[in-house]
Parts: C-alpha cells; structure tokens; sequence
C-alpha cells in the first residue's frame, strides 16, 4: 500500500522499523506528511512517524505524527557569510 502513496523512493525495514525514503510533490510537508501518516495506518494502526521534509527552497520541516516538531530553513553556500 505504501508503494502506491510513494512514487519514487523506497522502503525498506531496519530493526523492525519502516525506513521510508522518498521524493514526493505535495502543496506542504504537512499534507505529504499527513497523506503519508494516514496510508501507513491504514495497513497498522498502532503505526508512528517521525518525519522530516525538506522543500526545494531548503526548508526542513520535522513531524512526530501529525505534530510539527521544528522548522529549519538552510543556508546556500553562496549566501554564507565569509568567516
């Protein structure tokens, strides 16, 4: 069932956890993160997530569940200030 939410990426367990790794277009990380979240509890209700997000502007967005956790926004190189 993840494999239809997920359309370029893998999954793959480790330690008997889910590892999810993916590419996926959505209007935010937190409706990528919500659609996600609700897909794999369809298969296991019990199922947590901790997510991380990250948009093609360099924001990394960090959920636990449904909740946002932090929001960090990355610097490019060339916007770095010389030390």
């Amino acid at each position: 069932m993840l494999e239809k939410t997920i359309t370029k990426g893998f999954v793959k367990e480790d330690g008997g956890e889910l590892v999810v790794e993916a590419q996926m277009k959505g209007d935010s990380a937190k409706e990528l993160n919500r659609s996600l979240l609700s897909a794999m509890r369809r298969v296991e209700k019990r199922t947590r997530l901790r997510a991380e997000w990250t948009s093609d502007d360099g924001t990394t967005q960090k959920f636990f569940d449904y909740v946002l956790k932090n929001t960090n926004k990355t610097r490019s190189t060339s916007q770095a200030v010389p030390s």
